[in-house]
C-alpha cells in the first residue's frame, strides 16, 4: 500500500514535440513536496524517477508490507530501463503469476514485491495485463519504447486515483492535495456538488479534477491522445435464465470463495488484523480466519501463533442507539481473538473532524468517517499495518433495507423454488416503498423524491436511485447557482451507466441487480471506500483488504438468482437479506449474528447543547466562513446549528456536518471563493 505521484508533459499544439518539465533539481523537489503531502500512505520510503529528456517523473512513498527490503521500493523499472511503474495496492496469488511469468518470459525480477508483478505481466501481455491482476490496486506505467502512459485503477475504486492538467502536463496522484506542489490552484466544482457528479460519475469536488473510473485505464499516447477505457465491468445473468443449481450448491460455492479470497488475504510480512463490529459481514471474515489459523494452519502474515489473531472495534456510547461493540465483544469471545475497541465520545468526533475530513477530500453528511479515521488510530498503536474488512458484502449480497423494494419490482423468474408467493410479492413491494419513504424522513433525509421520474424510466423503475440521492444539500444553495440550469443527482446516477448497460437494465437484468449495479458505481466506490475506506485508513498507514470484493468471488455472487440474496421466510413472515451469505456463514459464527438484522454503520445525530460539537460546529459556520465558500446562501444556514442541537433536527445536523466539512476543505486547500460563472448558450440562427 502506498502513495504516488506522477508527471507527464504534453503537447497540446498539433505537430510540436512535448515540452520538457522543469529543470531536473526543481522538477525533483516539486515531487517531494507532493509526495510530503501524502506520506501518510507510504512512511517507510520514499522514491523518485525523472525520464533523461525531462518528460515524465513518477514519485512514489512506500508501506511496506511484502519483502521489506529495499528491493521492493519503488519505482520499479525493467532490465532494459524502458519500462516504468509505480502501483498503489496489494496484488494477490503474485507468487503464482510470478512463477508463470519466470517460466514463459525472461524477466529478471529484482524484488520479491508482489507489485513487481506489474511490470513483468504488461511486458508480456501488453494492456491486457489488467485482467490478469487480483486485488486492490492504482498504478502507472511509463513505457518509453512507445512513449505510452497508463493509469488504471482496480474494478471497484478500492484504491484512489485522480488526474488533472495543469500547465501543459497531467499530473496523476493517490490524493488531490499531492497536485498542490505542482501548480495545481484548487476551484470548486459547483456543478458537481449540486448534480453530485463527485459521488456518481468521474468528476470530484475539485473544478477539473478526475477519478479513474473503477474497472478502467487512461493512456495517453505520444504525450498527446489522452483516452478512457474499461478493462472490466460488473455483469448479471438474464432474468429468465433458469438457476440449475440447488441452494447447498450455491452455498457451498460461495463459502469455498469466501475463505479462498480470505486465505490469499493472509499473505503479508507484515502483522494482519481483523476490523470487527456488531454485524455479520465483519464478523464473517473473522470467523473465517479464525478458521483458516487454527484448523487449517494458515499463518496470519508474519504472526505463526494462532493465538495472535486481533480484532479490531469502535464503541460509541450505549444510549445513543449506534453502539454494537458489545455484539461484537461477545463474537471475539466466541472466536477466541484478541478484541481491541476504541471508544468514541462526542469530544473525540469533535477532536478529529477537521483531520479526518482534510484526508477524505470530499464531504460525508454522517459522522461515521470520523469514527472510521478513530478506528484507524487502534491498529497502527498496536504496530498492525495491516487489516481485512468487512466492505462490499451488501453491495454484492442485498444487505441494504433499500434494495428491498427493488427486489420485489418484478417476479425472481430465474429462481424455481422461491418460497415467495406472487400475491405476498405484490403487497410487501407496496408496503416496502412507503416503509422506505419513512425510513429515510426518520434519519433527517428526504423521503418524498421516491416517486415516477425520468431517471427511474431510465433504469427499469427502480427507487434506489432515490434513496442514493436522500441527503442532498442544494436548498442552501446561493441562488447564482441557478446558472447551472436543473441539477438533478438521480439523472447523474442514470446518465453514468452507458448505454450499453442501460438497455441490458431494461430488458434483461432483474431490478435488484439494476440496484446493485448502480449503488457499486457511486456510493460503493466514492464514499464507502473512500471515506470509510482507504482515505481514512491510510491517513494512518493502515492497509485494508477487501475479501468480498475479490472479483473471483463477486463474479460468482453476481451469477446468483436474485432470491438467494434476498429470501422470504415463510414462517416468520419476513425477508432476510444476505440470505445465501449467512447460511454460507453460519459455521463460522454466532446465532445471535446468524438471526440478526442488517445495522448500518452510522454515527449518532443528535448530540447535547454546548457540548463539543455545538462549538466546533459554531466555530466553523461562521457568516465570514460560510460566505468564503461562494455558493452557499448564508441566510438559508444561519440558525442550522440552532436547529440541530436545540431543536435536534437530525436534517439540521446532517447539514451542519457537511457545510462545516466545505470550510475545512476550502481553508486546508486555500480553495478560491466561487462566484457566478458566465454560462453559454447555444447560438439559434
Amino acid at each position: 500500500m502506498c502513495g504516488i505521484s506522477c508527471i507527464i508533459s504534453l503537447d497540446r499544439a498539433q505537430g510540436h514535440a512535448a515540452n520538457c518539465l522543469d529543470d531536473p533539481k526543481t522538477l525533483a523537489k516539486q515531487l517531494n513536496d507532493s509526495l510530503e503531502l501524502i506520506k501518510h500512505r507510504g512512511p517507510d520510503s520514499r522514491g523518485q524517477w525523472i525520464s533523461s529528456d525531462n518528460k515524465v517523473a513518477f514519485g512514489h512513498v512506500r508501506l511496506a508490507i511484502n519483502d521489506l527490503s529495499p528491493d521492493g521500493a519503488q519505482p520499479f523499472h525493467n532490465e532494459d530501463n524502458n519500462i516504468h511503474a509505480v502501483v498503489n495496492g496489494e496484488l494477490y496469488d503474485y507468487e503464482a503469476i510470478r512463477a508463470s511469468l519466470i517460466e514463459k518470459t525472461d524477466y529478471k525480477f529484482k524484488s520479491r514485491s508482489d507489485c513487481e508483478i506489474v511490470i513483468a505481466l504488461y511486458k508480456y501481455y501488453g494492456l491486457s495485463f489488467l485482467s490478469k491482476i487480483r486485488g486492490e490496486f492504482a498504478l502507472c506505467i511509463y513505457d518509453a519504447r512507445t512513449q505510452l502512459f497508463i493509469a488504471a485503477r482496480d474494478r471497484y475504486g478500492i484504491k484512489p486515483l485522480f488526474y488533472t492538467f495543469v500547465d501543459n502536463k497531467l499530473l496523476v496522484a493517490a490524493e488531490s492535495k499531492a497536485f498542490l506542489p505542482l501548480g495545481w490552484k484548487p476551484e470548486w466544482d459547483v456543478a458537481s456538488l449540486k448534480e453530485a457528479g463527485w459521488n456518481h460519475d468521474a468528476r470530484t469536488i475539485f473544478k477539473g479534477v478526475r477519478k479513474v473510473r473503477p474497472g478502467h485505464y487512461i493512456t495517453c499516447q505520444s504525450f498527446d491522445n489522452i483516452e478512457s477505457r474499461p478493462y472490466w465491468d460488473i455483469e448479471y445473468p438474464s432474468k429468465t435464465l433458469k438457476e440449475p443449481r440447488s441452494d447447498q450448491e450455491m452455498i457451498e460455492g460461495v463459502r469455498e470463495l469466501m475463505l479462498e479470497a480470505i486465505r490469499v488475504r493472509l499473505r503479508a510480512d507484515v502483522p494482519i488484523g481483523v476490523y470487527l463490529s456488531g454485524g455479520i459481514d465483519s464478523s464473517v471474515i473473522a470467523g473465517m480466519v479464525t478458521h483458516l489459523v487454527k484448523e487449517q494452519g494458515e499463518r496470519m502474515g508474519n504472526d505463526k501463533e494462532p493465538e495472535r489473531i486481533s480484532c479490531f472495534s469502535i464503541g460509541f456510547d450505549e444510549d445513543s442507539g449506534f453502539d454494537e461493540s458489545a455484539i461484537a465483544n461477545r463474537t471475539a469471545d466466541h472466536l477466541g481473538v484478541k478484541y481491541y475497541k476504541k471508544h468514541m465520545k462526542e469530544a473525540e468526533l469533535a477532536a478529529r473532524f477537521e483531520d479526518a475530513t482534510w484526508h477524505c477530500e470530499h464531504h460525508n453528511p454522517d459522522l461515521n468517517y470520523v469514527g472510521k479515521y478513530a478506528l484507524s488510530e487502534v491498529p497502527q498503536e498496536l504496530g498492525f499495518k495491516v487489516v481485512l474488512t468487512g466492505e462490499g458484502a451488501d453491495e454484492q449480497f442485498g444487505g441494504y433495507p433499500m434494495y428491498l423494494p427493488d427486489y420485489l419490482r418484478e417476479a425472481d423468474l430465474a429462481y424455481s423454488p422461491n418460497p415467495l408467493p406472487e400475491d405476498v410479492r405484490k403487497a410487501q413491494c407496496i408496503q416496502a416503498d412507503e416503509e422506505a419513504s419513512a425510513y429515510y424522513e426518520s434519519i433527517g433525509a428526504d423521503g418524498a423524491n421516491r416517486g415516477p421520474s425520468l431517471p427511474r424510466r431510465m433504469l427499469n423503475d427502480i427507487t434506489t436511485v432515490s434513496s442514493m440521492t436522500a441527503f442532498s444539500a442544494d436548498t442552501l444553495f446561493a441562488d447564482w447557482t441557478a446558472c447551472y440550469g436543473a441539477c438533478d443527482p438521480q439523472l447523474t446516477i442514470a446518465n453514468n451507466v452507458d448505454g450499453r448497460v442501460k438497455d441490458v437494465m431494461m430488458y434483461k437484468w432483474h431490478p435488484l441487480h439494476t440496484a446493485l449495479y448502480v449503488w457499486q458505481k457511486g456510493h460503493l466506490s466514492n464514499i464507502f471506500l473512500s471515506c470509510l475506506g482507504d482515505r481514512t485508513e491510510m491517513a494512518h498507514s493502515i492497509e485494508a483488504r477487501t475479501p468480498f470484493l475479490d472479483h473471483h468471488l463477486t463474479e460468482y455472487v453476481n451469477g446468483l438468482p436474485p432470491s438467494v440474496k434476498i429470501r422470504w421466510d415463510i414462517e416468520e413472515k419476513r425477508f432476510v437479506e444476505k440470505w445465501i451469505l449467512r447460511e454460507a456463514g453460519k459455521p463460522f459464527i454466532t446465532e445471535e449474528l446468524y438471526k440478526r438484522k442488517k445495522h448500518p454503520y452510522s454515527a449518532p445525530t443528535t448530540y447535547p447543547e454546548n457540548g463539543p460539537l455545538q462549538k466546533l460546529l459554531a466555530r466553523l459556520l461562521t457568516k465570514d466562513r460560510v460566505e468564503q465558500l461562494g455558493f452557499i446562501a448564508w441566510n438559508k444556514v444561519q440558525d442550522l446549528v440552532n436547529k440541530a442541537f436545540r431543536q435536534k433536527d437530525a436534517n439540521a445536523m446532517r447539514f451542519a456536518f457537511t457545510i462545516a466539512q466545505w470550510v475545512v476543505i476550502g481553508e486546508r486547500f486555500q480553495i478560491k471563493k466561487a462566484g457566478p460563472q458566465l454560462v453559454e448558450r447555444p447560438h439559434i440562427s
